[in-house]
C-alpha cells in the first residue's frame, strides 16, 4: 500500500511582500541575537566581578554624570557592585530561565493541542477543561503555590513558567488541528490505515510548526516579564544569583537618589521584550498562515 503524503505547500504571498517580511524579521532578530550573544559572552569581556562589593564606591552615578567613574560605565548599586556587569551576567540567567520555561511549556502544550484536536471526544473535553482551568488561575497564586511546595530554586521557577504558558500553546494548536484533521491529506492517511501517532508527528506537526514558532517567539517576551515580576516580588532567583527582575527589586529603594540602579535593568527588560514582540509580529506576517494552502 502506498503511503499518502501531505502535499508540499507553495510559497504564499508575493515575492516582494515576503522579502519585506524577511527584512523585518532580520531587523528585529539581529539586535535581539546580539544582545543575547553579549550576555552569553559576559565572562569573556573586561568587566568587574558582578558580585564584588566596595562600599567606598557605592551608588556612583554613570560615567557621563558628575561624580561618575569610567571604571563603572552605568554606575554602581548600594553595595558598590557594577551595574553594567550585573546587567550582562543577569541577562544570561534571565535568557536561560526564559528559554527553559518557554520550552517546558511549549512541548507539552503543543502535543496536548495536537492530541486534543485530533481525537476530539472525551480526550478533547478533558484537555479543554484543564486549559480553561489553567487560564482562569491567577499567575501569582500559581507561583506562590509551587514555590511554597518546592522552595525557591531555578527548577521551581521554570516549573511555574511552564505551568503559566502551556495552556496558550494547547488552545491555539488545538484550534489549528481541528481544521487540519478534515484536510484531504489527513483523511487519506487515515483511510490508508496510517497509525494516529505517525499522522500526528510526521504530518500534522510539521503543518503547525509555523504557528508554534510564532507562539514561541511571542511567549518568550511574556516569560521574561513573568520571571522579572517573580524575582521583583522575591519569588524568583535566590541571591547571589542575578536576574534583571532581582536587580529591579534591589534598586526600587534608591529611585529618588540613584535612579540608575533600577532604570538600566528596567531598560534592558523593556528593550528585549519589545524586540521579541516585534520579532513575533514580523514572523507572523512573514509566515502568513491564513494564506497557506494544503
Amino acid at each position: 500500500m502506498t503511503a499518502v503524503l501531505a502535499p508540499r505547500r507553495p510559497a504564499s504571498g508575493r515575492p516582494a511582500t515576503r522579502a519585506r517580511g524577511a527584512g523585518a524579521v532580520l531587523a528585529f532578530g539581529v539586535p535581539l541575537a546580539l544582545i543575547g550573544a553579549v550576555c552569553l559572552a559576559a565572562p569573556l569581556l573586561p568587566l568587574p566581578d558582578p558580585a564584588a562589593q566596595s562600599l567606598s564606591a557605592a551608588l556612583r552615578p554613570p560615567a557621563w554624570l558628575s561624580g561618575g567613574d569610567a571604571a563603572h560605565l552605568l554606575g554602581t548599586d548600594h553595595l558598590g557592585r557594577d551595574v553594567l556587569a550585573r546587567i550582562l551576567y543577569g541577562g544570561r540567567l534571565t535568557f536561560l530561565i526564559a528559554v527553559a520555561g518557554m520550552l517546558a511549556g511549549a512541548v507539552p502544550g503543543t502535543l496536548l493541542g495536537l492530541v486534543s484536536g485530533f481525537y476530539r471526544g472525551t480526550v478533547d473535553a478533558v484537555v479543554s477543561r484543564f486549559v480553561e482551568a489553567q487560564l482562569a488561575l491567577p499567575f501569582i497564586l500559581l507561583a506562590i503555590a509551587v514555590i511554597a511546595g518546592r522552595g525557591r530554586s531555578l527548577s521551581a521557577l521554570v516549573l511555574v513558567l511552564a505551568l503559566f504558558g502551556w495552556a496558550q500553546y494547547a488552545r491555539v494548536i488545538r484550534a489549528e488541528t481541528l481544521s487540519l484533521r478534515e484536510r484531504p491529506f489527513v483523511l487519506g492517511l487515515r483511510c490508508a490505515g496510517v497509525p494516529a501517532p505517525r499522522i500526528l508527528l510526521a504530518h500534522m506537526l510539521p503543518n503547525v510548526a509555523g504557528t508554534v514558532l510564532v507562539l514561541v517567539t511571542l511567549q518568550i517576551g511574556t516569560v521574561i516579564l513573568a520571571e522579572s515580576a517573580l524575582s521583583f516580588l522575591g519569588l524568583g532567583v535566590v541571591s547571589p544569583q542575578i536576574s534583571w527582575g532581582a536587580m529591579l527589586a534591589d534598586g526600587r529603594d534608591q529611585l529618588t537618589h540613584a535612579w540608575w540602579v533600577a532604570a538600566f535593568p528596567g531598560l534592558a527588560i523593556t528593550t528585549v521584550v519589545l524586540l521579541v514582540n516585534l520579532l513575533g509580529d514580523a514572523m507572523r506576517s512573514w509566515l502568513d498562515p491564513k494564506k497557506r494552502r494544503y
